[in-house]
């Protein structure tokens, strides 16, 4: 039977990060062959760096010294803001290489994920699936389906760049008194904690259909501490704010540009307040964000992003840009009871 290892970045040796190095590349061909691979020292730099909000337990099954799946699993921190609501919930993510499955190795994790779940109290395991494999296995254990994802890609050279300018136009003159900021590299320091509060509150107006989650907080000080992570990587956050003429937001849109991923934009959040809606403010700032990122990263081939399946509003601005289905990932949660009867 295979090994099954935990790994610990901070004290990994040569050996277990090449058996990861060359696992990530047998898994890049198989779940993700159209996306730039993130180099091994730029994975490296992000494994070893320690996180404040969550903790984060990894697996490694090896078998003839050679890395054939992995078991992921997190959980808030008691010192995260998101703790309160969130500490009954663990993430896990396990997956293993097309060539070894079948024989028992999904389900000889779970026991692992259990352990976790005690450890940190949670009552609750949540986990995804992509391709019927995933799906039929997280059934097996007794997983129900609770939210369906969306991700899509817009490839520029598709745009209608007239349609854009038109956008932009229709939002300032619907929103008389507004106007849109633009912030290249991220939002500055001084205006990030207001920036913070505002996008809490959209955060958590998104569809999550009927997945159990609990409260998104985002603060000045865990920003701060994401953005020395990405200024570790080169990796900007060029965002949108729209304001009103009191000067409060009532919209935004963001996206992360990794100089490691050459052609590829990652789109973030976009949400309108509910007081602002039906004015095309959706509209306005994914127009100028695209109009942005076309100007700033001229070799752009593309862009992706992930939506609620129910979120209508998003995706019929996402269609009419021209963004087109890619993939779609199935949310499944289920409660430590029903699991640990599945491996009984």
């Amino acid at each position: 039977m295979p090994d099954v290892l935990e790994f610990h970045p901070e004290r990994a040796s040569p050996e277990e990060w090449r058996r990861l190095h060359v696992y990530r590349r047998r898994y890049q061909r198989e779940r993700r062959p159209d996306e730039p691979l993130t180099p091994d020292d730029v994975m490296e730099g992000i494994l070893k760096r320690p996180d404040p909000r969550e903790f984060h337990h990894r697996y490694h099954v090896v078998a003839g010294g050679e890395m054939v799946a992995e078991l992921y699993c997190s959980a808030q921190r008691p010192e995260s803001p998101e703790y309160a609501t969130n500490k009954h919930l663990l993430w896990a993510f396990g997956y293993v290489l097309e060539a070894h499955r079948r024989q028992g190795i999904g389900r000889g994790l779970v026991p692992i994920v259990l352990s976790r779940m005690d450890e940190h109290a949670s009552t609750v395991a949540s986990s995804g699936a992509e391709d019927e494999a995933g799906h039929a296995f997280l059934r097996g254990l007794g997983a129900e389906p609770k939210l369906v994802e969306r991700a899509s890609r817009l490839d520029l050279s598709g745009v209608d760049w007239d349609e854009m300018d038109r956008w932009v136009r229709e939002g300032e003159e619907r929103s008389p008194g507004a106007r849109l900021d633009l912030y290249p590299q991220w939002v500055p320091d001084e205006l990030l904690d207001d920036h913070c509060t505002a996008m809490t509150e959209l955060l958590n107006l998104m569809p999550f259909e009927d997945l159990d989650h609990g409260d998104i907080v985002i603060t000045g000080d865990t920003v701060r501490e994401w953005r020395v992570r990405l200024t570790a990587t080169g990796t900007i956050n060029p965002t949108c704010v729209v304001r009103d003429a009191d000067g409060s937001m009532f919209g935004m849109t963001d996206v992360l540009k990794h100089p490691h991923e050459p052609g590829v934009v990652r789109q973030m959040f976009t949400g309108v307040h509910p007081r602002a809606r039906g004015r095309g403010l959706g509209k306005w700032l994914k127009a100028a964000m695209v109009r942005h990122v076309r100007q700033a990263h001229p070799d752009t081939r593309w862009i992706s992003t992930e939506n609620a399946g129910t979120n209508d509003a998003m995706l019929a601005i996402n269609h009419a840009m021209g963004f087109k289905l890619h993939r779609v990932e199935t949310f499944y949660q289920v409660s430590r009871e029903t699991l640990g009867k599945a491996t009984q």
